[in-house]
């Protein structure tokens, strides 16, 4: 696998998710499905339904990752302007794809109303994008170059997820190792600073918590590399027993 770290950057899409009126999911789900591609999600934006802000977020997270997705804003209403805004920052056309129309045209064909206008811009796409399926409802997503748009709704992003497993290109997937103990982090903190710089493939996040009336910290290692993996971690153990601080594999 290749030692280079391949990046992604991720922009939620949507009045309803800056109001509240919505909990974002996606994040977590989308993260998670990178970290198994061995891509890392590098940065998130979240983005009101105004052209000029897509525009500006997708031509600033695209520049500085080998991935950018997209989550909302590519259903049927008019507020649905994703695909506009996407077409803008790269600068081709918004055309109806034949297949996209044919997919939808299959859905609705026994549904009230059958193939609307408004149902025909879920077939509308950046001049020269392919499809990604969507097996829940129809409307597929897109991916033009390496920008893919998906739907806001949790469960079919997930499926066009699924849909892009294995497809894309990334490095090694990242691994992770956790345990925690009984301590405030200000009691660690050296400790964590000086087995993470004595081990240079690995990263240690430090995640604190109050609970039983007492602090506590969780700490997640994290290496592309299984063997310095557990190394950092056995180095990690042993630092923090020395210093009194029994450790619970898998955290508290």
């Amino acid at each position: 696998m290749s030692e280079r770290i391949w990046t992604a950057g991720l922009i939620v899409i949507g009045d309803e998710i800056l109001s509240g009126r919505t909990h974002d999911k996606n994040i977590a789900q989308v993260a998670a499905w990178l970290q198994v591609q061995g891509i890392r999600l590098d940065e998130v934006r979240v983005v009101a339904d105004v052209q000029e802000r897509i525009v500006e977020a997708v031509d600033a997270l695209r520049a500085r990752n080998d991935y950018l997705f997209t989550t909302g804003g590519i259903g049927p209403t008019h507020d649905d302007i994703t695909v506009d805004a996407v077409a803008a920052a790269l600068g081709v056309p918004v055309v109806v794809h034949p297949e996209a129309r044919a997919i939808l045209e299959r859905y609705y064909a026994d549904k009230p109303g059958g193939l609307t206008q408004d149902r025909l811009r879920m077939a509308r796409v950046p001049e020269g994008a392919d499809l990604i399926p969507n097996r829940m409802s129809g409307a597929p997503g897109i991916k033009i170059g390496n920008v893919m748009l998906m739907a806001g709704v949790p469960h079919i992003t997930a499926g066009m997820l699924d849909a892009l497993t294995g497809t894309l290109e990334g490095g090694a997937p990242l691994l992770s190792e956790t345990m925690g103990c009984w301590a405030a982090e200000s009691e660690v903190a050296s400790i964590l600073r000086e087995v993470e710089r004595a081990h240079e493939q690995c990263q240690i996040g430090s995640y604190p918590f109050f609970r039983e009336g007492k602090v506590g910290a969780n700490f997640v290692i994290r290496s592309t590399d299984a063997d310095a993996l557990a190394a950092c971690a056995r180095d990690l153990r042993e630092a923090l027993s020395r210093a009194g601080h029994e450790t619970t594999a898998g955290g508290i």
